[in-house]
């Protein structure tokens, strides 16, 4: 190698370093390649490591609902662009565990109109005065903003020859649930209330309730789809079995309780068990989810 290649590959190495280095301080820079999914030639599931994002494509631009991760944002993003001429976007940011928030996921940088549930975007530090801009330093923030623009019953939108409606509903896993329904597509996204990786998370710290998680698992027409927070899409007659699963396991340990069972027992008696083959491998292991039910239907009433 003569001093010229020396000098040539020296400094190639040099910009890799660079580029690995700040592709560590900036999320956006890491890509995130996604598996996508064709649901309709104008319905796009994109399926991040945070979880799945469905998208609305066309003349009109792009709609997307989800939790998207800020590294999959730019990805995500030129895949749309394959679809669409317009650069109009918009996105809604479904709840999940403070731990895993990536904000707005680097949407808003875009010129993306990005909302999501107020109270989801009141324990990130937005709706109220002197918020903080970012969720900079926050877990699981990645330095990301937060959404500026929050809604509290009901978002519609009317694009792509779609209408599609994103609904609040009673609290389930979260006071911020809501249910997005893509009318022509038939195609239905409900977020972490049906996780489609295991059991389900009904997270008290952020007003989520038993009850109404069972009140949303109501889409349960075998010709209606449904996209998970995680894994493949599903339909109606999954939704009805994962909720059969989840009354199950209510009523099992209702009838422990009323023997006088403690939570100790009741979770001795493994009233998932036969449930944990095809439920157990998820974000929620079998005991936190009996744990979940005990609390639910032990709380005091109110």
């Amino acid at each position: 190698m003569n001093s010229f290649e020396v000098v040539h590959c020296r400094i190639a190495t040099l910009i890799f370093a660079v580029f690995i280095l700040a592709a560590k301080a900036n999320p956006l820079m890491a890509q995130e390649q996604v598996a996508v999914t064709e649901v309709t030639p104008n319905v796009l599931v994109f399926a991040t490591s945070n979880g799945n994002v469905v998208a609305s494509v066309g003349p009109d631009g792009a709609l997307l609902v989800g939790t998207p991760t800020a590294a999959s944002t730019p990805f995500v993003n030129s895949i749309i662009g394959q679809h669409t001429k317009s650069a109009v976007r918009y996105v809604v940011i479904y709840p999940s565990s403070a731990a895993k928030s990536e904000g707005d996921a680097g949407w808003g940088k875009l010129g993306a109109f990005v909302a999501m549930h107020e109270n989801a975007l009141r324990r990130m530090g937005g709706a109220k005065m002197g918020a903080p801009q970012t969720m900079a330093g926050q877990p699981g923030a990645l330095g990301v903003e937060r959404p500026h623009i929050a809604f509290s019953e009901v978002l519609a939108f009317d694009v792509n020859g779609d209408a599609i409606h994103v609904v609040h509903q009673k609290p389930g896993y979260s006071d911020a649930d809501a249910v997005t329904h893509f009318h022509v597509a038939n195609v239905f996204y409900l977020g972490e209330v049906f996780p489609g990786d295991g059991y389900p998370s009904i997270d008290s710290t952020q007003g989520g309730s038993l009850e109404g998680l069972l009140g949303q698992l109501v889409w349960t027409d075998s010709k209606q789809r449904i996209v998970p927070a995680r894994g493949k899409v599903a339909n109606g007659a999954d939704l009805k079995a994962f909720r059969d699963m989840v009354v199950a396991v209510r009523d099992r340990v209702q009838r422990l309780i009323n023997e006088g069972r403690t939570e100790s027992e009741v979770l001795a008696a493994h009233p998932s068990s036969d449930f944990d083959t095809a439920f157990g491998h998820g974000r929620v292991s079998p005991d936190d989810f009996v744990r979940e039910i005990y609390a639910a239907l032990t709380a005091p009433k109110k």
